[in-house]
């Protein structure tokens, strides 16, 4: 049983379905469209506090670019490779704030590359363009473009919008469980919905409903889930 609730555990890939988009519904809206290849700008950025979910929103964007054309992403600026992207390539890049001057550089010239063949640039960070400790080149063109603020969900809005994911998932969620597990368990968003999709999988695996008994079972395993993506 201990191997099954492991790999029930096993967190979902970041998609925008299990993305909870709150007040980021317009920016969820602009980056389905950005990796449908249907926005012209080259540079996107999107920030806001860890935990908002700038990363899951990027690695969505990228898996569902991936069938519209080639599609990368770099945890890292210093990661970025030098060799130049494949025509029409959607590039995506995390916390681009935190490059150093050698990374700063590369990313320029990327920027500039993707701009002559189409392609775009998908940059998260935790504060906007304009604000960025980026060398002035840099941090111009990263402001040409579109810029999204991803903001948290407020605690107020968590119950509603965990009954939504689970009622789009086919179960519902009780009032006491939702309480229980915001009491008793992690609060961002990232882990809290990959708790659910893991309590679903448990559910339909033992026959058993989801109950404050079971979440209780369930959260006292201790089962490492991944760590929540900014």
């Amino acid at each position: 049983m201990e191997q099954l609730t492991f790999e029930l555990a096993a967190a979902e890939p970041p998609t925008f379905a299990n993305f909870l988009a709150g007040r980021n519904v317009e920016a969820v809206a602009a980056l389905a469209q950005l990796a449908r290849r249907e926005i012209h700008e080259t540079g996107v950025v999107v920030w806001g506090a860890a935990g908002s979910g700038r990363t899951h929103l990027l690695r969505a964007v990228v898996a569902a670019a991936r069938p519209h054309g080639a599609a990368d992403y770099y945890s890292d600026p210093s990661h970025v490779a030098g060799e130049s992207p494949v025509p029409g390539a959607l590039i995506a890049i995390d916390d681009v704030d935190t490059a150093d001057a050698e990374a700063q550089g590369r990313l320029f010239t990327l920027f500039n590359r993707l701009q002559a063949t189409g392609g775009h640039l998908l940059a998260a960070a935790a504060a906007p363009p304009g604000r960025l400790p980026l060398r002035d080149d840099l941090r111009t063109r990263l402001g040409w473009g579109l810029t999204y603020e991803i903001e948290p969900l407020a605690d107020a809005d968590k119950s509603a919008a965990l009954a939504g994911y689970a009622r789009d998932r086919g179960f519902r969620l009780g009032d006491e469980v939702i309480g229980y597990l915001l009491a008793h368990g992690r609060r961002d968003m990232t882990t809290l919905v990959a708790t659910l999709a893991a309590l679903d999988r448990y559910s339909l695996s033992t026959k058993r409903p989801i109950t404050v008994p079971l979440l209780r079972e369930w959260l006292q395993r201790e089962i490492p889930l991944r760590q929540p993506l900014e």
